[in-house]
């Protein structure tokens, strides 16, 4: 019976199924046509709002926040380059995965770890947004709104016990708003030194996991436990405050050097200096400088007719780096006609002075440094200093203990004593001259005049230039006066014109050991300038 029944299922089977498909083609042929309806086409507002978000793609922040801007070029920048940009993404994975892989080869019966397959894939991140901020500093502050959902195959063997296992990474997506700064911005190539990297808010990862082929992800509870695993993770490394920093440039080629002290030098006297005048005597002055300045030297007054001059004069130098600074000492004859004959020089580096002790000495005047020329041999005279070098005290605000007292104290010394202070003129906004648009910053602080380069047509001039004043107390009364001048280049009745000026009161300096602003200009339509002003004390 059974035999039976199977083998009248396979003639059925075998005639019914040629004679089904008969009848259906000749139904589908001769069967008439219907009419097709036009699809009903409705405006969108007159759509709900389940309606809409069911069929629009998700708005991107370039149409929510009108602070990102829309990068369409750099969405089109990352695909021309993203193949490239994925060998060299996971050539640097590699060489940095692979010194930790070897750390635990010979442990838990591990005999390998490498890469089968390592690439991103052909899809790269799209930047749905990006914000830059306007800062003082001398920084670029940007934040990219990130998203990449990429076909990744990564592919890793674990050889253990003679035993292969792959894990597999895939479908791979992260959601970030990382923060991106390029600081500080540096006259070298590519103008910036660092990269640092913070993320603003906790990223979103998601990926698959296969482990021989299955993936594990799957598991219940599993998902959710590597999902806070690494978010907890990352942001523990990364999220603002903390950051990623990542070097670009060596320190050593774009480092700025700011001053670290004073030194104080006394010029005492000179004795049995040459005679260089016709009767017989020499009107003698000194000029001092130190080396790596562009700065004019300082001079003593001149002593006429007088072979053994006595000058107990003062005189204040900035110091920057004082193992390799050099100061330079010239005893010049002043003549009133000519050029004037310099009688002797000598040189003191600046290492072999300690910090706060006074050094006396009595240096012999050379011809030149060459010390092997045989004219050095001749007598020229000595010259006796006094050096000290007075370090400035670290800035408070940095390096302040958490005892009260010891605040209290630095805020005293930044109250009482000497120091330097350094104002830096960054540019300007926004200056416009009547008749003509070559700016200049002129900055006046008690009688003396600093000027920077003249930058030809021009509003938004940029100088970044520096000057520094001495002072033997905190200016807490006193202000600082920046003028915004114009100049023409040809010659004219109306050669210089004033775009603007701004006085800036220096308590708040000294109180606060420095300020970086932009001011409006007084007498000046929308001209703002940019300073920063330190204060920093020995």
């Amino acid at each position: 019976m059974g035999f039976l029944s199977t083998l009248l299922g396979v003639l059925g089977f075998g005639f019914g199924l040629p004679i089904g498909l008969l009848i259906g083609f000749f139904l589908f042929v001769y069967s008439p046509p219907k009419d097709v309806k036009d699809p009903v086409v409705r405006p969108l507002h007159e759509l709900d709002s389940d309606t809409l978000q069911d069929i629009l793609p998700e708005i991107p922040l370039w149409v929510k926040c009108p602070d990102y801007e829309r990068v369409d070029w750099l969405n089109k920048f990352l695909l021309e380059m993203w193949p490239y940009l994925d060998k060299a993404i996971c050539a640097t994975i590699k060489s940095t995965a692979e010194p930790i892989f070897a750390e635990y080869i010979g442990k838990y019966k591990i005999e390998a770890i490498e890469f089968e397959h390592l690439t991103l894939g052909t899809l790269p991140p799209i930047v749905h947004g990006l914000k830059v901020y306007e800062t003082n500093e001398r920084d670029l502050v940007m934040e990219p709104a990130i998203r990449w959902a990429g076909n990744t195959n990564i592919v890793l063997v674990l050889k253990l016990m003679s035993l292969q296992i792959k894990v597999q990474l895939v479908d791979l997506q992260i959601f970030a708003a990382p923060r991106i700064a390029l600081k500080p911005l540096v006259p070298t190539f590519p103008c910036f030194a660092n990269i640092v990297v913070s993320l603003m808010e906790r990223p979103h990862v998601d990926f698959g996991l296969k482990i021989l082929g299955g993936d594990v992800m799957s598991i219940p509870g599993l998902y959710q436990l590597v999902q806070e695993a690494i978010k907890k993770q990352v942001a523990s490394l990364y999220l603002w405050p903390q950051s990623l920093d990542i070097p670009v440039l060596d320190a050593s080629t774009v480092a700025v050097k700011k001053p670290v002290g004073i030194l104080h030098v006394k010029v005492v006297r000179a004795m049995k200096l040459l005679k260089a005048d016709f009767l017989g005597t020499s009107d003698p002055y000194v000029k001092l400088s130190l080396t790596g300045e562009k700065l004019p030297a300082k001079k003593t007054t001149i002593k006429k007719n007088n072979l053994n001059p006595e000058w107990n004069e003062n005189f204040k130098l900035v110091v920057k780096d004082p193992e390799s600074q050099i100061l330079q000492l010239q005893v010049f004859d002043w003549d009133k006609v000519g050029g004037h004959d310099r009688l002797g020089m000598q040189v003191v580096p600046l290492k072999v002075l300690t910090a706060h002790e006074t050094k006396e000495l009595t240096l012999d005047l050379l011809k030149h440094t060459n010390i092997s020329d045989p004219q050095d041999k001749k007598r020229r005279g000595q010259i006796v200093l006094e050096l000290t070098f007075v370090p400035f005290k670290e800035d408070s605000a940095k390096f302040n203990d958490l005892d009260g007292g010891n605040e209290k104290s630095s805020d005293d010394e930044k109250l009482s004593g000497a120091g330097l202070l350094s104002v830096i003129v960054q540019g300007a906004e926004d200056v416009e001259g009547e008749h003509h648009n070559n700016p200049y910053a002129l900055v006046l602080f008690r009688g003396e005049k600093k000027k920077t380069k003249m930058i030809r047509k021009t509003r938004d001039p940029r100088w970044n230039e520096e000057f520094q004043f001495t002072l033997d107390q905190p200016p807490l009364q006193e202000k600082i006066r920046i003028d915004v001048l114009s100049k023409r280049t040809r010659l004219s009745f109306r050669s210089k014109e004033s775009l603007g000026h701004v006085e800036i009161n220096l308590a708040d300096v000294v109180h606060n050991g420095r300020i970086n602003e932009k001011y409006h200009l007084m007498d000046s339509k929308n001209g703002v300038i940019h300073a920063e002003i330190r204060w920093d004390t020995v």
